[in-house]
């Protein structure tokens, strides 16, 4: 496949991407004032993003994908400033709320559920920037914010599993075709974990070492996860504990949503012998769209992520319709839809049966691809 021969930029522009720290003043004034104002984060987010990307459309630009980091600066700061932003954000407002702010149980529920739209939208997505990359300054960032939200284990299971191994059975978060949302997610909370294990087992077991050696990163997550919990339990004892764990579940249910969208009834063909063809750009949604685009630092350029896993965000290209299948919208419509499973089966299904027609004419029985029935990748672990 090719890229989308657009026209390069000249000059990088990191400005536009800030935006995401708009969040932070929206969540001190539900902090602080309560009432009406707890429901702007969500609606600056769920609501506001997806009219401008309707006003502004797409952006079908490619940066030159060869700019070196020294040119990248201002794009890496943003994502090295947000864990200390966030940390102050989470545990800032655990503190007013069990020894300050006198709110009621609704209010209280919503500004923590506000608190889990920003670590989600904005924490996650960062981490996963972050532990995209070889420095371990980067990587720790990255399990820093993953444990804020209780959900270390995702960087072994998103490097280890989902990337070399995604559209196929091996790849616990690719959704299968008529898989709703409502299934998809218990069996993402439940499965994940014990996969993340299994790749950390197989990864040591090739370096001679035992699972339990202490290398295994599976016990960092453990212990920042039990270390944050204890914070939230000196803080404010145990009702601080509850609200710490109701926004990880808050950011975790859209981190899944994100994942269930991303690759939804698109699986690689089997070719024997336990071998599955390489990961081409067919095999993610795309989206080009301008605003949500910059809130999720590009994440919605998902091919090229795919293609090219360490690339920084800002260098991602998007591709010629031709070569990926494209979503209607950027990702927040689409993880709304997500939740209404027989609204998404109507909308969905006929795309992937449309996608499998289209690159995929050779492939007659789609049965055991519908189930992810097949054999399982050589050397999955």
């Amino acid at each position: 496949m090719t890229e989308r021969a657009a026209p390069r930029i000249a000059h990088l522009n990191a400005a536009p991407y800030w935006l995401t720290l708009t969040f932070v003043p929206l969540v001190v004034l539900a902090v602080l004032q309560g009432g009406w104002t707890i429901l702007l984060i969500p609606l600056y987010g769920w609501v506001l993003m997806p009219l401008l990307d309707l006003l502004l459309g797409k952006n079908l630009t490619n940066p030159d994908p060869d700019t070196p980091d020294k040119e990248l600066f201002w794009f890496r700061l943003l994502t090295w400033i947000w864990f200390p932003i966030e940390i102050v954000l989470v545990f800032g407002t655990i503190w007013y709320l069990t020894h300050v702010g006198g709110f009621g149980t609704l209010e209280t529920f919503g500004i923590m559920f506000g608190i889990g739209v920003t670590t989600g939208t904005v924490g996650i997505v960062y981490a996963h920037e972050l532990f995209h990359k070889p420095g371990w300054i980067e990587r720790n960032l990255g399990d820093l914010l993953m444990a804020l939200v209780l959900y270390g284990h995702f960087r072994t299971e998103h490097l280890l599993v989902h990337h070399p191994h995604v559209g196929t059975p091996r790849d616990t978060v690719t959704a299968r075709y008529n898989e709703g949302f409502l299934r998809f997610f218990p069996r993402v909370l439940w499965q994940g974990p014990g996969s993340a294990w299994r790749a950390e087992k197989a990864r040591l077991a090739r370096a001679g070492r035992s699972a339990w050696h202490p290398s295994n990163p599976i016990f960092k997550y453990i212990g920042l996860q039990v270390g944050f919990l204890a914070l939230a339990f000196v803080i404010g004892g145990w009702m601080a504990v509850g609200l710490f764990a109701l926004q990880a579940v808050v950011a975790v249910w859209q981190l899944e949503l994100t994942n269930y969208v991303e690759h939804y009834g698109l699986t690689r063909e089997y070719l024997g012998d336990g071998r599955y063809e390489p990961v081409q750009p067919h095999h993610s949604w795309d989206s080009a769209h301008r605003v949500s685009g910059l809130l999720l630092i590009n994440l919605q350029r998902h091919a090229d992520h795919h293609l090219h896993p360490a690339r920084r965000y800002p260098l991602l290209q998007v591709y010629d319709e031709a070569d990926v299948p494209r979503l209607p919208t950027g990702y927040p419509p689409m993880t709304a839809m997500a939740m209404i499973p027989p609204l998404w089966r109507r909308i969905f299904n006929p795309r992937v049966r449309a996608w499998r027609r289209r690159y995929y004419p050779q492939i007659e029985d789609w049965t055991p691809y519908k189930s992810m029935a097949l054999p399982m990748p050589r050397g999955a672990g």
